[in-house]
């Protein structure tokens, strides 16, 4: 089993409320992604550490602050944030004070958010609250950076799709905490097992030592003295292995009542959301205080199309070429499956065409095209599949 923990830890300072905390953020290599969507989310995830099987790795994309609630996403940028000028002179101030007057709220939807975290209980739903405080406090800006809000909102969609595809994501997560336990037990198990087969051996090398041909009986009969030290000493390691395995078998009942008081045991049903019964119910009494909230997939891809062609529109926040591509093809992509084929149709075909013409430019280039490429193969293939939706019966 792997010792390395999956994650390295950045101690950051809040910009708005000056607590310094440690951030956790995944290292390289600590999963795989077992394929891609057609709308770039991981169809699989594998960890490398049985215990967090179960848990997205979104939930470290954000950083939200232990005191007050104010999230980033967690990136260079941030971690260096007063090194940043413009953060600092331009956006700060803006965010400071109106996420301060929230915050001082009774029931405001920063409270709220912020108090619902629990990432040892509900790690997913978690991921997604935080992603939420991520497009809380980005829209709190004098100008919102909308492809920052895409983003945040196309990965909330990605949480929900994860949530959607089994059972609870946070019975998953503790029965991979109780996994682990159970392999630790596993080879301390193993340890006392081989420890009474080493006793055996060594009480036959022991008897055969004394009963050897080679002693005669005046030998054996002043050794006799030390034969039966060595027999008491041997019964009293037996005992004490005998006293371990009740340990182990107390360990073992152990073990079992706490994986039935954790994760109601192997057909328990999955755990409410704090005082809701359901994270639906939860987003849904949220987006009565809050109109950023969204409750599903559905909701949180149709709000990403909406801040990705804000971005695409202004050309502020993407730059031209393959971030062009890709911003243009997640527009008509997250159209297409949330039912706007009109709109689909129309960013299909600009993508087609500014990838065709960007691979051209490019021709010599193919490091910068392989992206373009792949997305043009995307675009053209659910381009099809879009097309045959729009036609007439």
């Amino acid at each position: 089993m792997p010792t390395q923990s999956p994650f390295l830890t950045f101690k950051i300072e809040c910009p708005i409320c000056k607590t310094v905390n440690e951030f956790e953020t995944v290292r390289v290599g600590a999963y795989t992604e077992q394929g891609r969507d057609t709308d770039f989310c991981p169809v699989e995830i594998k960890w490398r550490f049985p215990r967090y099987e179960g848990t997205n790795p979104l939930l470290y994309f954000t950083a939200t602050c232990s005191n007050c609630y104010y999230t980033r996403e967690m990136n260079t940028p941030f971690r260096d944030w007063k090194d940043d000028t413009h953060f600092k002179t331009y956006r700060l101030k803006s965010i400071k004070e109106q996420h301060l007057e929230h915050l001082s709220l009774a029931d405001s939807g920063l409270k709220r958010l912020g108090e619902a975290m629990n990432h040892g209980r509900h790690p997913n739903e978690t991921a997604i609250v935080k992603l939420l405080l991520a497009v809380f406090d980005e829209q709190l800006s004098d100008r919102p950076h909308a492809l920052d809000l895409g983003r945040f909102y196309l990965r909330i969609a990605w949480v929900f799709r994860d949530l959607q595809r089994g059972e609870d994501t946070g019975t998953v997560l503790l029965r991979g905490m109780m996994h682990e336990i159970d392999s630790r037990y596993a080879q301390l198990k193993t340890t006392v097992e081989t420890l009474t087969n080493d006793v055996v051996d060594f009480t036959t090398t022991v008897d055969s030592h004394f009963d050897s041909p080679q002693l005669s009986a005046h030998m054996q009969s002043e050794l006799l003295s030390h034969r039966e030290l060595y027999t008491a000493e041997i019964e009293g390691l037996k005992q004490d292995i005998s006293n371990c395995d009740a340990r182990l078998a107390a360990i073992r009942q152990l073990l079992n009542d706490h994986r039935t008081a954790l994760v109601g045991g192997a057909d328990g049903a999955g755990p409410g959301f704090g005082r809701y019964s359901s994270f639906e119910n939860f987003l849904m009494e949220l987006r009565g205080i809050w109109s950023g909230a969204v409750c599903n997939e559905l909701e949180a891809m149709r709000q990403a199309v909406i801040y990705y062609k804000e971005a695409f529109a202004n050309g502020r926040d993407i730059s031209p070429g393959n971030q062009q591509i890709q911003a243009s093809y997640l527009i008509a992509e997250l159209s297409r499956r949330t039912g706007d084929h009109e709109t689909a149709k129309e960013y299909f075909a600009s993508t087609i065409k500014a990838g065709q013409e960007f691979i051209y430019q490019n021709r010599h280039d193919q490091s910068r095209t392989i992206l373009a490429r792949k997305i043009l193969e995307l675009a053209i293939e659910q381009g099809r599949s879009n097309l045959a939706v729009l036609k007439p019966a």
